[in-house]
């Protein structure tokens, strides 16, 4: 079976955006978006793979006998948009996805171009709601919220 290519990593968040985003907007919105998941998860930020940042971890199998770690929230500040993996619900009974803002969304992945397009007060919401679906889903974890 394949390694996961995602994996926590020991680079620092700063070095990282320092190298990786040439955008100083993107670098400040990066921010805003590390503080407010860090505050929401009570996890500070770490580097997953390349180029993920991601707050708190779970383990997941899969049906497949497949396994491994992942982040329970995170984004990429990928040049195009920013790619916020913070979704887990069903897209049709969530109450917040048409009040977040300007954004794209394919296979739970949240696209958002600025930032400033979205309300950050929903963004916590679906934050929150993501942490919680995860920790339901893989109850080894310690719930906390």
């Amino acid at each position: 079976m394949a390694k996961n290519k995602t994996l926590e990593t020991e680079k620092s968040v700063s070095e990282f955006l320092d190298e990786f985003v040439a955008n100083e907007t993107k670098r400040e919105e990066s921010k805003i978006l590390i503080d407010l998941m860090s505050k929401v998860s009570g996890y500070e930020a770490k580097m997953w793979g390349p180029s993920i940042i991601g707050f708190g971890s779970y383990h997941y199998v899969y049906d497949s006998g497949r396994e491994g770690d992942a982040p329970i929230i995170a984004f990429s500040p990928r040049k195009a948009a920013f790619s916020l993996y913070v979704f887990r619900g069903n897209k049709e009974d969530s109450i917040w996805l048409s009040k977040l803002g300007k954004y794209k969304m394919e296979k739970g992945c949240i696209y958002v171009k600025k930032v400033a397009d979205i309300d950050l007060n929903i963004l916590s919401e679906i934050l929150k709601d993501t942490i919680k679906l995860t920790l339901e889903q893989y109850p080894t974890q310690t719930d906390i919220l």
